[in-house]
């Protein structure tokens, strides 16, 4: 039976997902002018999804990343409506393996736009993700 969406947070979306595997986001330029990085992960999803959540759809395309203690950042990249192109926010990781503070976040909570793109930099076990560019408060 088809059930019509009420919010737009019960209507599934199709996420634009880009994956790195060197523990760095995808750098703007990458974005502009209509094109989009290669490695294109398309998930139908839910506004309410959890970064868990979407940690294990990108697990089950890579099985290398299912390693225990692989980490993924995730960023929004978003139009910038003040000037041309793109801008990128990060907004929280997780781990394979591992519980983290960040696990139950939603995209909704994170002002996540249908059109937006996500972009998870994956750093395998035993390399260090880069030191994010802003300290966390904890």
């Amino acid at each position: 039976p088809f059930s019509p969406c009420l919010t737009p947070q019960t209507c599934p979306l199709l996420l634009r997902v880009f994956t790195t595997n060197n523990g760095r986001h995808h750098r703007m330029d990458e974005f502009s002018r209509g094109n989009v990085p290669s490695s294109e992960l398309q998930i139908y999803t839910w506004m309410d999804a959890t970064l868990k959540e979407l940690t294990s759809l990108v697990k089950e395309v890579y099985p290398e990343a299912r390693k225990k203690g692989t980490h993924f950042n995730f960023a929004i990249v978003f139009t910038d409506l003040k000037r041309p192109g793109y801008r990128v926010k990060e907004i929280g990781s997780t781990m394979s393996g591992r519980k983290g503070t960040d696990d139950s976040m939603t995209l909704q909570s994170q002002k996540f736009q249908i059109g937006d793109y996500l972009d998870i930099a994956i750093t395998p076990p035993n390399r260090a993700p880069p030191p994010s560019s802003r300290m966390r408060p904890y």
